[in-house]
């Protein structure tokens, strides 16, 4: 079955943001520099920049990033997030990543209850990554 994981473009950051992630997130990182694929016509200067990174996260949570070369055209993230969720049974893994993402972040809607149930916040990251995390379930159902 085909998958849909956010890749994520950085200037200059991704190696520090995806170590950062690892440390948030947990799971495998591999990393791979401009500098390490022959004929990937870097610019001088530039060979430790990520030409891709994956983080392979519990739960099969994939998440890849590379830096952008300063001869290409970059422009921040807009109008996306990306979004983490999961239930109950994923709320204290949730509270970590929410704690660990919003450190040197901005929370935008604060982790807390949410109207539809459950938990919801949106914060951005110290990289400028826009995030979602919602945790289902994890309140008790209101009685009718």
């Amino acid at each position: 079955m085909p998958n849909l994981n956010p890749y994520l473009s950085f200037r200059d950051t991704a190696r520090e943001a995806m170590e950062f992630y690892q440390g948030v997130l947990g799971g495998d990182l591999a990393v791979s520099a401009f500098g390490d694929m022959p004929g990937s016509g870097s610019a001088e200067g530039e060979e430790n920049l990520v030409m891709h990174a994956q983080l392979n996260a519990p739960g099969g949570l994939v998440l890849m990033a590379s830096d952008t070369p300063a001869g290409m055209e970059y422009e921040k993230p807009q109008g996306i997030s990306v979004s983490l969720s999961g239930g109950s049974v994923d709320t204290d893994y949730l509270h970590g990543a929410w704690d660990g993402l919003v450190d040197g972040g901005t929370a935008i809607v604060p982790l807390g209850e949410a109207p539809w149930g459950g938990e919801f916040g949106m914060l951005v990251d110290r990289f400028g990554i826009s995030w979602m995390v919602a945790i289902e379930d994890s309140f008790s159902s209101q009685s009718d």
